[in-house]
């Protein structure tokens, strides 16, 4: 039966148009993502490059002043993409893997990333997470919508109903063979996918490759469970259309909207304007107002001398860091209602296969934004570490051949979030159970 079954169904125009349309958005997909990794390559090689002249160059320039040559001197952090990262970009072309800073104040620099093209951003990326979130549903939809009720308008269904008593599972088996075809194309994108992209094949790939294939299943028995209707053509076609535009626009859309005016976030620009005014305004203060501060802060340095009548370096970089103070709360605030919105949207996921599907490929791919708040953390503490290594240096008056410059590359971070196999699993597992059951409850009609 499957033999015959397979044999009829590689004859029809959708098995070649659905095989053709699949493979060539797939490998598009793919070689999008492999662009992206060679861009950020680029990117990074480049970076390292700048920062090792820059500083050879500053440092001729001011080697007698330590304190204005780093005011100058940037130092780069980078958080390299993972080879996963390929397969669903997510987030990362909106916030930048690295970056450069001075040892100056931190909130100005935190936020600064390349202008990008807000068509592309709005359209999205072409990566394989796209394609089997968007397209694999829509080509299960063209294949199984009329399994049953094209049978029926042609006449041939009491020919199969007279020839089998058990007339469901004939339509469950003509459903396994183009769920199979589905998978067996999924299987060898992934397979393209990990070698293409050198991806290792861990539990993250693992991870993506389950929730794709339970992603599918759950469109597999929506799919069937609208054929058990019992309904014409057209209105099976008209239904799964409708149900794949809410699903995967109309209520993420909407779910966004939601968390956006729910919580609020003050803009990156605030915290920035903030940091600013915080350092402008102490230049119209006493001295020892901003001291006071700093000094409480790092009292280590309470032995520098800060004359009131002319200018020093540990005023100057005390000043810098009490516009970050200044800007603090407002960058917490930033932070924690980000967090909330991350956390709302995970839990109404839940409910929601495509979205959930989404947030998923994200996490795994690192490209989430959360995976990006733990890189400005990072970059804070990146941050301190060289303020507070150069900070004796400069209030010594140490010259700049008195360093080895050649310690100071671009710094790398690199980050593993974990994740709970049962939480990423089991909602799509439940969701399609639920619907398949309720199929074969209606098949029993037939």
């Amino acid at each position: 039966m499957y033999k015959l079954l397979f044999k009829s169904f590689f004859r029809t125009k959708i098995f070649l148009v659905s095989l053709v349309l699949l493979l060539t958005v797939g490998v598009i997909s793919i070689l999008t993502g492999k662009q992206y990794l060679v861009k950020q390559e680029k990117a990074i090689a480049a970076a390292q490059v700048y920062q090792e002249e820059s500083i050879k160059k500053n440092v001729e320039y001011h080697r007698d002043d330590l304190g204005l040559l780093l005011y100058y001197l940037r130092f780069t952090l980078v958080k390299k993409p993972a080879n996963i990262s390929a397969i669903s970009i997510g987030q990362s072309d909106v916030n930048p893997l690295l970056q450069a800073v001075t040892i100056r104040g931190l909130e100005g620099q935190k936020y600064d990333t390349d202008f990008e093209n807000p068509s592309l951003l709005m359209s999205g990326n072409l990566d394989l997470g796209f394609v089997i979130i968007y397209l694999f549903p829509l080509v299960l939809i063209a294949m199984t919508f009329n399994l049953y009720s094209e049978e029926k308008e042609l006449g041939t269904w009491r020919i199969l109903a007279a020839q089998t008593s058990r007339k469901a599972l004939f339509l469950l088996k003509k459903l396994v063979v183009r769920i199979l075809f589905v998978f067996g194309v999924l299987f060898f994108l992934m397979f393209l996918a990990s070698v293409t992209l050198q991806i290792p094949l861990e539990q993250n790939f693992w991870a993506i490759f389950l929730q794709s294939v339970l992603y599918l299943l759950f469109w597999s028995a929506l799919c069937f469970w609208i054929i058990s209707l019992q309904k014409n053509s057209n209105f099976n076609a008209l239904t799964l259309i409708s149900i794949w535009v809410v699903l995967t626009i109309l209520f993420p859309a909407l779910v966004n909207n939601y968390v956006i005016n729910t919580y609020q976030v003050p803009e990156a620009l605030d915290a920035m304007v903030e940091q600013r005014d915080g350092y402008h305004e102490k230049w119209d203060l006493e001295k020892a107002a901003t001291m006071v501060s700093f000094l409480e802060a790092y009292p280590q340095f309470s032995k520098y001398d800060v004359p009131e009548d002319e200018f020093s370096w540990i005023w100057y970089y005390g000043m810098q860091h009490m516009g970050d103070l200044t800007a603090k709360e407002t960058s917490e605030e930033m932070t924690e209602k980000i967090m909330l919105r991350n956390t709302v949207s995970e839990k109404i996921a839940l409910f929601v296969p495509t979205m959930h599907a989404q947030l998923s490929f994200n996490t795994l791919a690192g490209t989430d934004m959360l995976n990006h708040l733990d890189f400005l953390i990072a970059l804070t503490e990146f941050h301190e570490k060289l303020r507070l290594g150069f900070y004796p240096k400069i209030f010594d008056h140490t010259t700049a051949d008195a360093i080895d410059w050649s310690k100071y590359e671009s710094k790398f971070y690199t980050t593993k979030r974990d994740f709970n196999w049962l939480s990423l699993l089991l909602p799509t597992l439940c969701i399609t159970l639920i619907i398949a059951l309720v199929t074969f409850y209606n098949l029993r009609k037939l």
